[in-house]
């Protein structure tokens, strides 16, 4: 296991080569306040937030990774377009594995910029592939901006959609609610009965926060969704489609293209996997043998929205990742309120690296 000492001079070298290519470096606090933070990420990463309270600033969490910092600093007072780099500590709380860090150093690039969204990708992916090269790594390539895309053109309601668009990042969830909008999912006699019509007799006082508007409001909501006609079993299997892509990129393109014929509606984020592939190509990346898995980055941070990436060590599944990344547009947007501009980036952990180089 690399020290402390060798792991921080690992981080400045690999910041060094990303200062070089335009990058600037920032360090943002490691206390960051809590309450816009837990909502943006995932639920893995808020379950394992270190939080506190300040009686001045209350609740405040030691930073689980900097890209959301970095993100807030930049919709706050950055120049357009921007690159930034970091390297420091993060924190995440391990209750089940004490075998995992729940403390280690991440660097990390970040690139915000309006003029060619696939170009920013490309250069994202190639500096860290490059970082890595010697390395006995795999990389794997995805798009949630795919099943996004998918998600939208339902024919189906808005509560629907938004219901499935939130679970994205929960694999699980998502496929019950498939199932459930399919209509292949028995509804219990519970809520059957909650479905009846007339307003609802109860015979115990309201416990907790809900008031009777509110139980009512979801009750009439419930009931209205239960009018919406299931969806289309054709509808669904175009989806257990996409998700099951995961091929070399460009046999992957052929296959989105094909699929993209009867969902119209990822045909916009096929043509940008196409424009990335050109991208990556142009950087020297072998995209012949680059993985892509539609079904990749969804246990992953929340706030990616397309392109999504990661490098993990070959045949060394006792390793964490040395490098994620990912698309996050949206995340601008929200941090922006309202301003937005398309921002993509990916981290490494310096410390898994030299683990690597002594086991070889």
């Amino acid at each position: 296991m690399p020290t402390r000492l060798q792991t921080n001079a690992k981080a400045a070298a690999l910041r060094a080569v990303f200062e070089a290519n335009g990058a600037i470096a920032v360090e943002p606090p490691i206390l960051q306040p809590a309450d816009t933070l837990l909502d943006l990420y995932g639920e893995d990463i808020r379950a394992r937030a270190y939080v506190t309270s300040d009686a001045l600033r209350g609740e405040q969490m030691l930073r689980p990774d900097f890209t959301v910092p970095v993100v807030q600093m930049h919709m706050a007072e950055g120049a357009d377009p921007a690159r930034y780099t970091y390297a420091g500590e993060v924190f995440r709380r391990q209750e089940n594995d004490p075998e995992r860090a729940n403390e280690y150093v991440q660097v990390g690039f970040e690139i915000f910029d309006r003029a060619d969204p696939a170009a920013s990708d490309a250069e994202v992916f190639a500096l860290i592939a490059d970082a890595l090269s010697g390395l006995n790594v795999r990389a794997t390539t995805g798009d949630i901006g795919l099943l996004m895309a998918a998600v939208d053109g339902l024919d189906t309601s808005v509560i629907r959609k938004a219901a499935l668009m939130r679970h994205i990042w929960r694999p699980r969830r998502f496929r019950q609610l498939l199932d459930q909008y399919a209509g292949n999912t028995p509804v219990s006699e519970a809520r059957q009965a909650l479905l009846s019509s007339g307003p609802p007799v109860l015979s115990a006082p309201l416990v907790g926060a809900r008031r009777q508007h509110e139980i009512d409001a979801r009750l009439a909501a419930l009931r209205a969704d239960a009018d919406v006609a299931p969806l289309a079993a054709g509808d669904v299997a175009l989806i257990d489609a996409l998700l099951d892509v995961s091929a070399p990129m460009p046999q992957a393109i052929a296959l989105l293209q094909d699929l993209s014929e009867k969902m119209p509606a990822i045909g916009p984020a096929v043509a940008r996997l196409e424009a990335r592939q050109s991208a990556l190509s142009a950087l020297g990346i072998d995209t012949s043998t680059l993985v892509f898995e539609a079904n990749y980055g969804r246990t992953s941070m929340e706030y990616y929205d397309g392109f999504v990436f990661g490098f993990r060590a070959s045949g060394r599944t006792d390793l964490p990742p040395l490098a994620t990344g990912g698309r996050y547009d949206a995340l601008t947007r929200r941090l922006g309120g309202g301003r937005e501009i398309p921002a993509v980036g990916g981290v490494m952990r310096p410390g898994v690296m030299l683990d690597l180089e002594a086991a070889t």
